[in-house]
């Protein structure tokens, strides 16, 4: 088995207007979700990010408040899941409640690195 990093993008950053019992339905389906991959042995760890923060680009290190300028390229959260190949982290991913809202899944493997 092999890792893969799912990385999550909008979704429900996309739609603040969504009610509290909206956005609760909604976190429902993604713990709903996680809970099933890790039932068959894929999950191994996720996280949500906060919709803030500060970037830091170029050779001087320039710092700037907000990651993205549009909230559908805001990374909001990321799982790292195994799977047997590039095609299976993909069909696992397809799965995923932040589709419902508009956002996206990037499905990269993950380099083994020992040091």
């Amino acid at each position: 088995m092999s890792k893969f990093v799912l990385i999550f993008r909008g979704g429900a950053a996309e739609n603040p207007d969504l009610s509290p019992a909206e956005m609760q339905a909604h976190v429902r389906k993604w713990y709903e979700w996680a809970d099933a991959l890790a039932a068959k042995g894929y999950q191994l760890k996720g996280q949500p990010l906060e919709n803030n923060g500060r970037t830091i680009r170029g050779k001087d290190r320039v710092v700037t408040d907000g990651p993205y300028a549009e909230t559908k390229d805001l990374v909001t959260g990321s799982m790292v899941v195994t799977a047997t190949s590039l095609d299976e982290a993909v069909d696992l991913a397809q799965g995923c409640p932040v589709f419902e809202l508009g956002g996206s899944v990037e499905v990269r493997p993950m380099t083994e690195y020992e040091p």
